[in-house]
């Protein structure tokens, strides 16, 4: 089989216009959501390549390993593909137990409530111990 013909699963998923996908990160025990980012195709292939979340930054347009500053990296357990094949949910294992860069567990933490947001999830971890900035 080509390299080609291996890699036709990879033109199955509906990229966006700006060929990304939107990509869930859930914990592979809680199921808890971790996380929303996007992925390219390079960040796919690199994803299955090194077992670990690598995504796609569009504010800084370059791909970047969850975790490369912060060592909060995302191990892959199961990836799964929606029923129209344009998001994408990783099962993980969130090293640190920590995949936001506010230091919480979870990028979800504001929760509606009585016509608000209000935080509902502690600080793990001071960013600034974090990213020693």
């Amino acid at each position: 089989m080509s390299e080609q013909e291996n890699m036709a699963w990879l033109d199955e998923i509906r990229w966006n216009a700006d060929g990304l996908v939107p990509v869930v990160a859930q914990d592979y025990q809680s199921g808890k959501i971790l996380t929303l980012a996007w992925m390219n195709r390079e960040a796919f292939l690199q994803t299955i390549k090194l077992r670990h979340a690598v995504y796609w930054s569009r504010s800084k347009q370059r791909l970047w390993q969850k975790g490369e500053t912060s060592g909060h990296t995302q191990e892959i357990q199961d990836i799964y593909l929606d029923c129209d094949k344009d998001a994408v949910v990783l099962k993980v294992i969130q090293t640190g137990n920590i995949a936001c860069h506010t230091g919480r567990q979870s990028c979800f933490f504001h929760r509606f409530e009585n016509d608000r947001w209000v935080i509902n999830s502690p600080v793990l971890k001071d960013p600034e111990e974090i990213y020693k900035k």
